[in-house]
């Protein structure tokens, strides 16, 4: 379907080169009847603004999705595994279906969210993290340098080693785990390949999600819920959780003043302002559900499983703040709207909604 639509937009931006009548006689006799009705009716109001989404199936890629798709912009986002029918199934990995759908759709915008975000998956598969988050990511951002699209790189938090917060984009990195490593080396690979390109960094996400897993911040829902087993929680790192919907929102701005000032590019950071460790969070969970939090125990040691986590990457957010770009949504609030539909007791949707 969405490719369809890509080949009657194609179709649309050719017609309006040549002289409009003899143009959408030739245009209307390479067209099926149904495409043509479809083309006819008042459905066909298509953005002229294009916004390529990668990873779109993920929790942030749905987000950016769906802001875009909401505000006026022709939106098409790609994955792999959990593509179809929604969004096209690209590998990101093939540089000519890489190279096929950039030219093919001919993007204003694209947002590069696809990535191996999951630090200890990157210490045990890290060639496979390293294609996806360096090559694909520089391959990337070749082929939109090719069209003159905006590129917006999602990168981390965890490029620094947490030691002198908060962080400016001047500040140097120095990554602590193989995953702040391959997430800076693709920040390297997209700006030599693509000099009008941005890097985004952010930190630990949350928003509303298909499954729990899919957020470090809403997989301790269920140990916060379940009560009745006590549940040791990090009370060490220093987080700063960020809604999946103001870094949507981030990205939308950014593209949208970027369309209007070509010297907007970079690195850029924006990240939520609450503090709070992996037991504050849940805490602040239970207390947004009114749900009891005394099983749960904040252990203070600096956790020695999997990989290295930087105490606190904090990130100075005054750059794109100065630019009237940004939005933060209160993380009780925020949270509780992620996580209401996993609310195993129902009688405390009456506490909390009502």
């Amino acid at each position: 379907m969405i490719a369809r639509k890509m080949f009657l937009q194609k179709l649309l931006l050719k017609k309006v080169s040549i002289d409009i009548h003899v143009t959408l006689s030739l245009f209307f006799l390479n067209v099926s009847e149904e495409d043509r009705a479809v083309l006819c009716s008042e459905d066909i109001d298509i953005p002229s603004r294009r916004v390529l989404v990668t990873g779109a199936t993920g929790l942030l890629g749905r987000a950016v999705f769906k802001e875009f798709n909401e505000n006026n912009w022709n939106a098409v986002g790609c994955g792999y595994r959990r593509a179809q029918p929604k969004f096209e199934q690209v590998n990101l990995l093939n540089s000519i279906a890489v190279h096929d759908i950039v030219h093919d759709f001919q993007p204003h915008v694209i947002v590069h969210c696809a990535a191996e975000r999951r630090p200890d998956v990157v210490e045990s598969q890290p060639d496979a993290a390293s294609q996806l988050n360096v090559a694909a990511s520089g391959n990337l951002a070749k082929e939109a340098a090719g069209i003159g699209a905006f590129l917006i790189y999602i990168s981390t938090d965890y490029v620094f080693d947490g030691t002198s917060p908060p962080y400016k984009e001047t500040d140097a990195p120095n990554p602590l785990n193989l995953y702040g490593k391959t997430k800076l080396e693709g920040e390297k690979a997209v700006l030599e390949n693509n000099e009008g390109a941005a890097v985004l960094r952010i930190p630990v996400l949350y928003g509303e999600v298909e499954r729990l897993e899919e957020s470090a911040v809403t997989v301790m829902f269920d140990k916060v819920q379940f009560s009745n087993k006590s549940a040791n929680m990090d009370h060490w790192q220093q987080r700063f959780p960020t809604n999946v919907k103001d870094v949507a929102v981030v990205c939308r701005q950014l593209a949208e003043k970027r369309m209007l000032d070509p010297s907007i590019k970079g690195t850029f950071h924006w990240s939520g302002n609450e503090q709070m460790t992996k037991y504050e969070m849940a805490c602040a969970i239970a207390d947004a559900f009114n749900l009891p939090s005394s099983h749960l125990r904040p252990i203070t040691d600096c956790p020695v499983v999997g990989a290295l986590r930087p105490r606190n990457a904090q990130l100075d957010c005054s750059k794109l703040e100065m630019l009237g770009i940004g939005q933060r949504t209160p993380f009780r609030a925020g949270i509780r709207e992620s996580l209401w539909p996993f609310l195993v007791d129902k009688r405390w949707r009456q506490t909390v909604f009502h």
